[in-house]
């Protein structure tokens, strides 16, 4: 197990450099939008939280510089980072490197079978590692946001079939949400428990770009009859008239920007960067809703009664030929693609491609307990967070299970998220 560990967190920083490695110090030290923390402060946070649980938590060592609360997720809001006397980033980079040095050592000497449950099936390693890819996606929508370009690469190919159906049912019945012995999984997603589903239908396929110009095309946010009260309020405020980063360019063209490139809006991906009263308010005008994280869930896992799937494919972990996860096309691919990673109804791109917005509002399952801190999930339950659910394109594979609970603002829209719609059967 330990050299499982040790390759995650080597795969993980390995994300890290390669994503930074194009950056020139100037845009790595700067704030480039008050939503999002300088890349240099996100570098040397992922140094001082491994640093935390790996080497202070569980080798009782010292911190290894003394950087105050300069880091502290909770300790200053994003947009006070940028002022901050935070390190250089090639400091940052050393810290990182120093760090690493010193979680390795105490990685040989720990004995993950103490009887800590920190320690159980590596738990606190599983931790870190995903939040170190967490961060990897945090900083590829602040490259987003930034107005330089950033290299891209070719994408690979994305594998594609066509749908059999637009939607397909879901049946009804006992589901169990949640998971229990799983040593990724995150306090939220504990305890499994029972819920009662009604049968559902629920898109094959994420919404596209061309099926979101539909609505924006018919009028769909000046028609006060698709938004919620809240809704309305988002859209009058941000003047809000179509999806973040498009561009109308005239005679029904459009364009958006990808990492500072802007390109013709390819009509097959799945649409990206709306915020969740914009699902809300296409899903009306489509007639149907979004989908609950239960129902979700339920899509996307299976049958409690015949085994509940980790991915929807299965149990055999993410590769290319199911899903797009990593960062490797730096975008989803086409809407319907990847029907080798079809769940047990036959929908598609539940894991990777874009996060989903789902009707639900994050809280803790009932019997939840915070384990191993209270400022990862329960600090944030409540109605002003909805849930999103299925790994993005950005997302590391280490997190790509069917249970993962990601939550945000329904305002948001620098976050790689889309979403699909589901209706009563």
């Amino acid at each position: 197990m330990k050299s499982e560990l040790a390759d995650g967190l080597a795969q993980a920083r390995a994300r890290t450099l390669a994503l930074i490695e194009p950056v020139d110090d100037a845009d790595l030290a700067r704030q480039h939008s008050p939503l999002m923390s300088p890349l240099a402060w996100d570098l040397a946070h992922v140094g001082y939280f491994e640093d935390l649980w790996l080497a202070r938590r569980v080798g009782g060592l010292e911190p290894l510089a003394d950087h105050g609360d300069l880091y502290e997720a909770f300790a200053h809001a994003r947009d006070e980072r940028g002022e901050l006397p935070i390190l250089d980033p090639r400091a940052a980079v050393r810290y990182l490197a120093a760090v690493r040095e010193r979680t390795l050592d105490v990685l040989e000497r720990v004995d993950l079978d103490a009887g800590d449950p920190l320690l159980a099936d590596g738990h606190v390693y599983r931790l870190v590692i995903q939040h170190e890819h967490q961060h990897v996606e945090t900083m590829l929508a602040t490259l987003q946001l930034r107005a330089a370009p950033y290299p891209l690469p070719p994408p690979p190919d994305a594998r594609s079939a066509p749908l059999a159906a637009p939607e397909l049912l879901v049946p009804g019945g006992p589901f169990v949400l949640g998971v229990d012995g799983d040593a990724w999984a995150y306090d939220n997603e504990r305890p499994a428990h029972a819920v009662e589903l009604d049968p559902f239908w629920i898109d094959a396929a994420p919404v596209s770009n061309a099926d979101f110009l539909a609505f924006v095309d018919e009028g769909g946010y000046a028609d006060v009859r698709h938004w919620s009260e809240a809704g309305r309020s988002w859209r009058r405020d941000s003047g809000a008239e179509h999806p973040q980063f498009w561009r109308r360019e005239g005679a029904g063209a459009w364009s958006r920007v990808r990492f500072g490139h802007r390109e013709a809006l390819p009509p097959e991906e799945p649409v990206q960067h709306v915020s969740w009263y914009e699902a809300d308010a296409y899903a009306r005008w489509a007639g149907k809703r979004l989908p609950s994280e239960a129902e979700w869930e339920r899509a996307a896992a299976g049958e409690a009664v015949a085994g509940k799937r980790r991915f929807p494919w299965g149990d055999d972990p993410p590769d290319e030929q199911r899903a797009n996860l990593g960062g490797a096309r730096f975008g989803p691919a086409p809407a319907g693609s990847y029907p080798a990673g079809a769940s047990a109804e036959g929908v598609r791109q539940l894991i990777g491609d874009v996060w989903e917005w789902t009707a639900s509002d994050f809280r803790g399952y009932p019997g939840f307990a915070a384990f191993p801190y209270a400022e990862y999930s329960e600090v944030f339950f409540g109605d002003e967070y909805k849930v999103l659910r299925g790994p993005s394109w950005a997302a590391g594979a280490v997190v790509a299970r069917s249970t993962f609970r990601n939550w945000d603002y329904p305002v948001r829209r620098q976050i790689f998220a889309g979403f699909r719609c589901a209706r009563d059967a």
